[in-house]
């Protein structure tokens, strides 16, 4: 069995045509959707077949890699617009860094909105190796009738619903089918010596011979090419498919990408959790061996299930999928031998989950079993990360997106059975101080035998950004007995937890320099207490500054983007670094920025409009940055009333 993904935009008509395909021999497909991904088994000319639809969407081109992890070749499904491509580049920088082969299929080619060299010409901006086209359409009255394929030069008029029909390439079509074939043998003899020596001594290569020279090329990754069609009306469809059937490659190729061990038995590329069924975790036979029971991964299998719904599944060859149950141990994005599991490259990896909120359940009841839940779902979705609010300690979940969030939640609801509310993280504001303060505290309290007495002085000053907090003393005399001492460096770390803002403090140095003790009510508690209060009189004294988080992004964009990216990230307060072109991806651009950790929120909708939904970006802290005024009052105003 050989499988292919088809990817691409919302709304390019990637269902119908997996449809399509599938039924060209007459018998009617069957998918089995399981979430992102959807299988639908078939066979075409004696061979059985695997279609993968992923699902499209400005948030998933970033995990398209699960599927491609499966997939011995790739067909992207475009509109028939110069101005869709970019919302193509995505998926083109996918299968690039994957090197799976790959199929550019122009859908919906009878409602045009411009020139086909015009589409191709826009593609190969994002794409570093050569897009080429198969074909070139045939017009009649503005209207694409047809085809002239460009290896056989044979010519094919559509029929709406029916197998196109051979006919003799129409006058009109010849000078632009010369034009097209020229220049895709000038792309394939860069890869094939024997044809560049046919075209330098003006011989007309065989047409079995550059057909092979093709396949080469494709299954090599060398060059993509561009086919005509309309899934809707059934045009195109055959000629897609016979392609596939000669020119992808077995699985053995794709354990090379993989990077696959010799021992390597299996990959699993997705995963679902459902309801009464529990995890189940889609499986690819690389090599034989892979059956219920076996041992895959570390672990013995459960059972396997066909990748289609239709029952059990007996010993996978190589090649065929299957769907494991049973078997929690299986994760997603990994390469499994019998014994052991090793991580998929890194092209597999979904882009990094940015977009964070507090999740909470809406029964506290359910807090125990939305934690178990969360923590199996992590091990599912490769774009999904959990973690705690460091403010809170609620819970945190990073996903790719809105999107992607309603998704996790109606997967708790429907699943597991767990309704949730979600939020915004609390920004993660600090403070520190200006100033240097002396401060001097007398902790003393009598309530009927020892008493409790501690009495310090101390001067508190400002560190530079980063030393953190540092404490000494220069007691003289015995004023401080040397065992209370760090009684009252701990009541100063007290006292920094909660500053006059309301937030952590940060940066401060504290010096004991003199104080008083009794030799019976004094205790490691009181001078604790007296470190505590005296440090926080300090601090309300010594100009407290509020910090906010400052995060260093890097927003992977289309170069077409890049100049909107100055006065967007300006208008959330950022500083732009610079940009420079990124080596790993053609058309595509690394813009840098500084930016407040407490406006990334918005970054992320801006970011989605201004570039169709096709930029993503990371983020490391970088510094605190200080802020002062009617806005840090407000700040301070927030968090007392979030607290009370």
């Amino acid at each position: 069995m050989r499988c292919f993904s088809v990817v691409g935009p919302s709304h390019s008509g990637k269902t119908t045509l997996v449809q399509m395909l599938a039924e060209l021999e007459g018998k009617p497909a069957h998918p089995e959707d399981m979430g992102l991904m959807a299988f639908t088994r078939f066979s075409f000319m004696g061979d059985e077949w695997c279609a993968i639809d992923f699902a499209g969407g400005p948030e998933l081109a970033g995990q398209c890699g699960n599927a491609l992890m499966a997939s011995d070749a790739v067909v992207l499904c475009v509109p028939p617009d110069p101005e869709a491509a970019v919302l193509a580049a995505p998926y083109l920088r996918a299968i690039e860094a994957a090197g799976t082969p790959c199929f550019i299929f122009v859908n919906r080619m009878d409602q045009p909105k411009g020139r086909v060299r015009d589409i191709v010409s826009a593609l190969q901006e994002y794409s570093g190796h050569a897009v080429v086209l198969r074909q070139v359409p045939i017009r009649e009255g503005g209207e694409v009738v047809g085809v002239v394929d460009l290896i056989s030069e044979r010519a094919w008029r559509y029929r709406e619903g029916q197998s196109s029909t051979l006919i003799e390439i129409p006058e009109s079509a010849v000078d632009r089918e010369q034009e097209a074939r020229t220049e895709l043998l000038e792309h394939l003899s860069d890869f094939d010596d024997a044809l560049l020596e046919e075209l330098i001594e003006d011989r007309e290569p065989a047409t079995g011979a550059v057909y092979s020279v093709a396949t080469r090329v494709l299954q090599h990754s060398d060059i993509v090419p561009v086919l005509l069609g309309s899934a809707s009306h059934a045009n195109g469809i055959t000629r897609l498919m016979k392609s596939l059937r000669h020119e992808t490659p077995s699985v053995d190729a794709l354990r090379q990408r993989l990077s696959a061990k010799r021992d390597a038995l299996a990959v699993g590329f997705h995963a679902r959790i459902r309801k009464h069924v529990g995890k189940s975790v889609c499986v690819r036979a690389l090599s034989k061996g892979v059956q219920g029971g076996a041992q895959l991964g570390g672990d013995n299998l459960g059972s396997l299930q066909d990748i289609a719904g239709k029952g059990a599944a007996g010993e996978l060859l190589p090649g065929q999928l299957a769907v494991a149950v049973k078997s929690d141990h299986l994760d997603v994005g990994k390469v499994f031998a019998a014994g052991s599991a090793s991580s998929a490259p890194d092209w597999a990896k979904s882009h990094p989950p940015v977009f964070a909120r507090v999740i909470e359940p809406a029964g506290e009841r359910d807090e125990v079993r939305l934690s178990d839940a969360l923590n199996k779902l992590q091990k599912t979705d490769t774009g999904l990360t959990v973690g705690q609010d460091e403010t809170t300690g609620h819970t945190v979940v990073r996903v790719q997106g809105t999107m992607h969030l309603r998704r996790l939640n109606e997967t708790l609801a429907d699943d597991f059975g767990i309704e949730v509310t979600e939020h915004p993280p609390l920004a993660v504001y600090r403070e520190t101080i200006s100033r240097q303060v002396e401060q001097h505290y007398r902790h003393r309290k009598q309530s009927g035998g020892a008493g409790q007495f501690a009495d310090v002085n101390v001067i508190v000053r400002p560190q530079a950004r980063g030393d953190g907090f540092g404490f000494d003393e220069t007691v003289k005399g015995g004023a401080v007995p040397r065992n209370y001492i760090p009684s009252v460096e701990a009541g100063a770390q007290d006292a920094l937890e909660k500053g006059p803002f309301g937030f952590p403090v940060l940066d401060v140095a504290v010096t004991l320099t003199d104080g008083k003790h009794h030799s019976v009510d004094s205790s490691d508690h009181a001078f604790r207490t007296a470190g505590r209060m005296a440090v926080k009189e300090a601090l309300s004294a010594a100009d407290p500054v509020l910090l906010q988080p400052i995060d260093k992004v890097m927003i992977h964009i289309p170069s077409v983007f890049s100049g909107a990216m100055v006065s967007l990230i300006s208008s959330l307060k950022g500083q732009v670094l610079g940009f420079d072109r990124d080596p790993e991806a053609k058309g595509w651009d690394i813009f840098r920025a500084l930016l407040p950790a407490s406006a990334e929120d918005d970054l992320i909708r801006q970011l989605g409009s201004a570039t169709l939904g096709t930029a993503w970006y990371e983020a490391e802290f970088d510094h605190y940055e200080e802020i002062y005024g009617k806005e840090a009052e407000k700040i301070s105003r927030e968090r007392a009333e979030h607290a009370a």
